[in-house]
């Protein structure tokens, strides 16, 4: 498995699909593409959390990307940590997330993609609401994508103490 790089994203940009070979199987469709499903979740994602979050931004792209079923297991020392499960555990996360930051960007994303499995290593600025302070850091997230959704996350933060002094005033 190897990392594909991806350039800065705070918007998806269309996943190229390969080709198929004279008699072989047909390239997957894009909406069931894992990468694809990611791309658009992350877009979501930073929009969400630009636009402030629950009461202030629609839930409803995100959600697209969720399996019925979904959980996400976040470092519980985190302000916004915990297991969350099914999409109104994602949307109360994101809620979580978008009171304490007030901005995300995606700076770079690489991808390392094997059937259902995803590791994806992200490089993010995020803005403190509360405090201002940006924070530049790496998140490596492994995720679950089957039939076209999100079913599971996992994501590892480089440093939950600097996310701490960020946001605390």
């Amino acid at each position: 498995m190897s990392f594909d790089r991806t350039a800065p994203t705070r918007t998806t940009e269309s996943a190229s699909m390969p080709r198929p070979e004279p008699g072989s199987e047909p390239a997957p469709r894009p909406e069931h593409d894992a990468r694809a499903v990611l791309e658009a979740f992350f877009a979501a994602e930073a929009a969400y959390i630009g636009a402030g979050g629950r009461g202030r931004a629609s839930f409803a792209e995100l959600a697209a990307c969720l399996a019925p079923d979904v959980v996400m297991y976040q470092a519980p020392g985190l302000p916004y940590g915990g297991p969350r499960y099914g999409p109104s555990g994602i949307e109360d996360f994101m809620a979580a997330m978008s009171e304490a930051w007030r901005e995300m960007e995606f700076l770079e994303q690489r991808f390392a993609v094997d059937g259902e499995s995803v590791a994806i290593l992200n490089r993010g600025l995020l803005t403190a609401r509360a405090t201002g302070r940006v924070l530049d850091t790496w998140v490596m997230q492994m995720i679950t994508v089957r039939d076209g959704l999100i079913t599971e996350i996992r994501p590892f933060y480089w440093d939950t103490k600097a996310v701490d002094a960020a946001l605390t005033p």
